[in-house]
């Protein structure tokens, strides 16, 4: 059994350097920086520099490779719309647990001053939640989710 979290907030579980795709950059470009990047998903930014939402792995192959769209001419901010799910730095981690369970999303953009400043992925849960936390967080997001 590893000891109850420490962490507070959002910031002592994010991990930095979460990097942005524009909004206008082609999912080719997105796929090759997941590829170098060796991450699933992106944070898409829009031209003011803001969170426009995210865009998977997934999200690439069901909506433009399944869909035999054009990897260059496809944007990522088409699969990114929607109101981005985010959290605050200073949230209180269960606020970022409540967020990632009740939007069945694996990955959290943390945004300070409206500006990505990091990402809470399940490997940062994983290190900083007791085992018991981290268990109820697996089974409220694997029970409904497809993320």
């Amino acid at each position: 059994m590893t000891a109850p979290t420490t962490a507070r907030t959002a910031r002592d579980l994010m991990h930095e350097g979460a990097e942005c795709i524009d909004s206008t950059e082609s999912v080719a470009t997105a796929a090759a920086k997941m590829r170098s990047m060796d991450v699933g998903c992106l944070p898409v930014c829009g031209q003011d520099g803001k969170l426009a939402g995210m865009i998977t792995d997934r999200d690439i192959v069901v909506e433009c490779v399944a869909r035999g769209r054009d990897l260059t001419t496809c944007m990522t901010g088409e699969l990114a719309e929607g109101r981005p799910v985010y959290v605050d730095a200073g949230a209180p981690v269960d606020e970022v647990l409540r967020t990632m369970e009740q939007h069945q999303v694996r990955r959290l953009p943390v945004i300070e001053n409206h500006r990505l400043v990091g990402m809470i992925s399940e490997a940062d849960l994983s290190r900083a939640l007791s085992d018991e936390q981290m268990a109820a967080f697996c089974r409220s997001v694997y029970a409904g989710g497809h993320h």
